[in-house]
């Protein structure tokens, strides 16, 4: 019996499986001659192994047989990955997209892309915002598996306001590296998320971590669509398109926007989600002091308000940025009107879309 006809499974199963499984058993059954086991060749020779001249003989058709049989499981192998990734359902099914968001701590995306997908959450998109490190030295006073607890509860109370998904990785603050584990852990999520749109920051970047948080994504955006890396994940059909976070660094090259948004509509609810972020922003993250944190609630009032009063100002300096940018998009008069602004380069190693494919991917300019 299949394991997708077992009554205790049926429903369970991954349908897109069930003819991948019917490959590999038609497959196996063809190992078996008149349906014998493929054993019994081999315990035949064993039998006349004892005739003269006959052992080598035997022990040549053996390994002949298993060589057969090696190439009769690697190309079953193969029929079963591009079976089920081929099954594995479109991206964009209903018409919505799906975006997800690398940065290297709890708070990067929601600071780089917390604008945009509150609005693509709005309109019904599936986003989803991952920190590849679970910021556990993130802190002046905190550290370790307390401040790690800290900080994803923070970012996912942050992600509850902005309407999308959070998840935290455990890979210590500090310490990650674009190694082969790290390269198949970020593939694997971007094709579990089945993502049209995948952004990261640049890989230059004043923190290692933002750096091969940018590598690490980089890395994937190929590999997701390459079935035998990774095959346990159907792969994409598709290269999403990758796109990066704005930066201020001129060196090797500067940040080259190719697209800009508009975020007026969502800025107090961004900036209600940064306040949540109250370890890395309110009381200073790992280069804060308890001089951020006085006891006069008149005092904690006006601490907060100028954290949020710098996060406002940051989105209106961008918008001012890239006002050209801006410009293509909305049209000039509608963009000297905006105030606030997110801004993404497209990265070439994913899919390289037009104008027309932005707008479309980013649904927010004939509002």
């Amino acid at each position: 019996m299949l394991l997708a006809d077992h009554p205790e499974t049926k429903k369970k199963v991954d349908p897109r499986m069930h003819s991948a499984e019917h490959i590999l058993t038609a497959t196996l059954m063809k190992m078996s001659s008149c349906g014998r086991p493929f054993t019994t060749h081999i315990e035949k020779k064993k039998s006349k192994a004892d005739q003269p001249g006959s052992y080598c003989n035997a022990v040549q058709e053996t390994l002949r047989n298993l060589m057969r049989t090696s190439i009769i499981l690697t190309h079953a192998l193969a029929t079963v990955v591009l079976t089920a990734a081929a099954a594995a359902p479109a991206a964009s099914e209903g018409g919505k997209l799906r975006i997800i968001c690398f940065g290297a701590h709890p708070d990067d995306c929601e600071i780089q892309a917390g604008g945009v997908g509150a609005m693509w959450a709005a309109k019904g998109h599936k986003v989803k915002l991952v920190s590849v490190t679970n910021g556990d030295i993130g802190h002046w006073r905190d550290a370790g598996g307390p401040l790690a607890k800290r900080r994803k509860a923070e970012v996912e109370r942050a992600d509850e306001m902005l309407g999308v998904t959070a998840e935290v990785l455990d890979i210590h603050d500090g310490e990650l590296l674009p190694t082969i584990e790290n390269r198949r852990l970020i593939t694997r999520l971007i094709r579990e998320w089945n993502a049209d749109i995948v952004m990261s920051p640049r890989p230059n970047d004043y923190h290692p971590d933002h750096r091969y948080t940018g590598v690490l994504v980089q890395d994937a955006a190929y590999m997701v669509t390459v079935p035998f890396f990774c095959p346990d994940v159907p792969c994409l059909k598709r290269n999403p398109v990758f796109l990066y976070y704005p930066d201020s660094f001129q060196k090797p090259n500067p940040f080259q926007p190719d697209v800009a948004v508009a975020i007026d509509s969502v800025i107090d609810k961004r900036l209600d989600a940064l306040d949540a972020l109250e370890s890395q922003f309110y009381e200073g993250g790992a280069n804060g002091s308890p001089e951020l944190i006085p006891a006069d609630p008149a005092k904690q009032l006006e601490r907060k308000r100028q954290v949020r009063a710098g996060f406002q100002k940051r989105y209106a300096n961008l918008a001012q940025r890239f006002r050209a940018k801006l410009g293509e998009f909305y049209g000039p008069d509608q963009a000297q009107k905006i105030q606030y602004a997110e801004a993404f380069e497209v990265c070439e190693y994913g899919r390289r879309p037009d104008k027309e494919e932005l707008k479309k991917l980013f649904p927010f300019f004939g509002e």
